[in-house]
């Protein structure tokens, strides 16, 4: 099981790596819209006049720079117009098409990127255009694409369930075999297991079901919102959708500290809820460190991803958590019945 996991992980690395969003850089250094704290995206999806007048002003502050650099001796003019052609050409969105004529199979990104990253884009984006606002697209698209995987999340669910009610007799069986670590004790031990597993309608491998639709489905979204200029620029209830926590600390917002803590909040008990509790002793100690190390990270990473980021999170997160919610109901009305 562990070997399967770890397939596919590597599975969805592979996938996600064959089209990433790319940054842009000036001297070495990132080029961030001070304003919302995101880093300028190279590779757009689409562009909005908003984000025209924003790409115009980054260079204009950079060509100033530039030339206070030429006026005082510090760059020839040779630099100068190499630098000039640079800007230029980096800041050039006249091949980008704007986010209303948007088409999911313009330029060659690969297959990930074409199926899932600018498939999820246009969703978004026509939904937005329909709604008039980004904050209801993300919220719409999510619970959609949740509604259509539910038949393969619910299994995962389903798993869970099934091995909390097998967990006792799992237990017996671990303090059967504690101190027989011979061969033939182990094949007995693992013919019982499968026996249980059957009796209770258990599929170890089922249980990986969750991560291998979460991992990619996670990180098209992240591609997808942060190469739509026309998401990240959009107020959801007076919430800039573009800006991270951080940032708007930074501003005086302090109220966007209530994004950090439902992602936080909804990211726990979606993982209480989606845990299963068959493991004993060791195996108990290990995942509850895993999964204590999982919500501080993405706790700290709550601080820094966009607003817009975070509200699929939270979205995501709790239609996990009301998912599992209604299998434990069912699960309970069948002991009852």
């Amino acid at each position: 099981m562990t070997k399967f996991k770890k397939i596919i992980l590597i599975a969805s690395l592979v996938l996600v790596l064959t089209g990433c969003t790319k940054y842009k850089s000036y001297d070495s250094k990132p080029v961030i819209i001070e304003e919302t704290g995101q880093r300028v995206v190279e590779n757009l999806l689409c562009k909005t006049e908003e984000t025209e007048k924003q790409y115009s002003e980054l260079k204009e502050n950079y060509l100033k720079n530039l030339d206070e650099k030429l006026n005082k001796s510090e760059i020839t003019q040779e630099e100068y117009d190499k630098k000039v052609e640079e800007l230029n050409s980096s800041f050039d969105l006249s091949n980008v098409a704007t986010c209303e004529e948007f088409n999911v199979f313009s330029g060659d990104e690969g297959l990930w990127t074409t199926l899932f990253v600018k498939t999820l884009a246009w969703l978004i984006v026509k939904i937005g255009m329909f709604t008039k606002n980004y904050g209801w697209a993300i919220i719409l698209v999510t619970i959609l694409i949740r509604l259509a995987l539910y038949p393969l999340t619910k299994k995962t669910a389903m798993q869970s369930e099934n091995l909390n009610a097998a967990k006792s007799k799992l237990d017996k069986l671990e303090m059967k075999y504690r101190n027989r670590n011979d061969q033939q004790s182990q094949m007995m031990k693992s013919q019982e297991m499968l026996a249980i597993y059957k009796e209770y309608k258990i599929n170890p491998l089922s249980g990986c079901l969750f991560a291998l639709i979460q991992i990619p489905l996670f990180f098209a979204f992240y591609e997808a919102l942060y190469r739509l200029p026309v998401v990240l620029e959009e107020n959801f209830f007076g919430i800039n959708l573009g800006i991270t926590p951080l940032t708007a600390f930074q501003h005086g917002q302090f109220y966007y500290i209530i994004f950090c803590v439902l992602v936080i909040v909804a990211t726990y008990f979606s993982f209480k809820l989606n845990s299963t509790m068959n493991q004993s002793g060791a195996q108990a100690k290990q995942m509850k460190m895993m999964t204590n190390i999982s919500i501080a990270m993405i706790s700290i990473a709550s601080l820094t991803i966009s607003t817009g980021i975070a509200l699929y999170w939270i979205i995501n997160s709790s239609f996990t958590i009301v998912q599992n919610l209604i299998v434990k109901r069912s699960k309970k009305n069948e002991h009852i019945a």
